[in-house]
């Protein structure tokens, strides 16, 4: 099992009016779920409320069943990791549908990012642009890639990512919950280190305070409390121009599974 705990915050920034992110956590699941809305009659405020129950809603029901979920023959995944996939391909079915049943939500969508602890490794599952960074010692990085137009052209060369961050079309996303029937959900494993620390956030935080500065008050913060604080703060004080959302999580025990003796090796066999 690991151990985790997990601070979750959330601000409606300087400009906006409603705050159409949704974050939830449960630190006895491992589980940490963060979407940012999108669409027209406060329709981005229901597609993430509705992105994060029914992801969270589902892996509280089918964790239970962990140890007995067989991987599928595509999949090279740990079995948690395949679940959260299919937490988060069934969000995008519930949003779609809901959208085409209701004409005042046509259109609305929301970003994506989960990450379940376990063990000692995290499964993450991500659509849009919301982030998951890792500090890990002295090394601060963005461990999932924007499904965006500006990641697009930074790839391509057009951009650098500083002049990126200045772009007129930064908030553009290539991939996003609700927007159609099907959806490709980018999923990935990372081993779990007892020291690290990780930030979900919605691009309110991360459009206002360059990685250099999250990664500073992420290492000089006293307490995980003070860290969430400070980071809403900075990004307020950057002009706040959205909706600013973050989960905080700090594995504190990591227990690994005893290893067999060579001779509880050879009687299983």
């Amino acid at each position: 099992m690991c151990v985790i705990k997990m601070i979750c915050g959330t601000d409606t920034g300087q400009m906006r009016e409603h705050n159409e992110d949704c974050i939830s956590g449960d630190e006895s699941l491992g589980v940490a779920i963060l979407a940012d809305g999108m669409g027209g009659y406060q329709a981005g405020e229901v597609a993430s409320a509705m992105a994060v129950n029914t992801i969270m809603n589902y892996l509280k029901k089918t964790l239970k069943t962990l140890p007995h979920v067989k991987h599928h023959f595509n999949y090279n995944y740990h079995s948690a990791t395949v679940l959260l996939e299919q937490a988060v391909l069934k969000a995008n079915q519930v949003i779609y549908k809901t959208a085409e049943q209701e004409i005042n939500y046509r259109g609305m969508g929301t970003t994506i990012v989960a990450a379940l602890f376990h063990n000692n490794c995290v499964s993450i599952a991500h659509v849009g642009d919301s982030r998951l960074y890792r500090l890990r010692g002295n090394e601060f990085r963005q461990i999932t890639k924007d499904h965006s137009v500006r990641q697009e052209l930074i790839d391509c060369g057009f951009y650098t990512p500083e002049q990126a961050r200045h772009s007129p079309n930064k908030n553009l996303v290539t991939r996003a919950l609700g927007v159609a029937e099907q959806v490709n959900v980018e999923i990935q494993e990372h081993n779990l280190l007892a020291q690290d620390i990780y930030l979900l956030c919605s691009d309110g935080l991360n459009d206002m305070i360059d990685d250099s500065d999250i990664h500073k008050i992420l290492s000089n913060a006293d307490t995980p409390e003070q860290a969430a604080q400070s980071l809403i703060a900075a990004a307020n004080a950057k002009g706040g121009e959205d909706n600013i959302s973050l989960i905080l999580v700090y594995p504190l025990q990591i227990l690994l599974k005893p290893q067999k003796s060579w001779l509880q090796r050879l009687f299983s066999w």
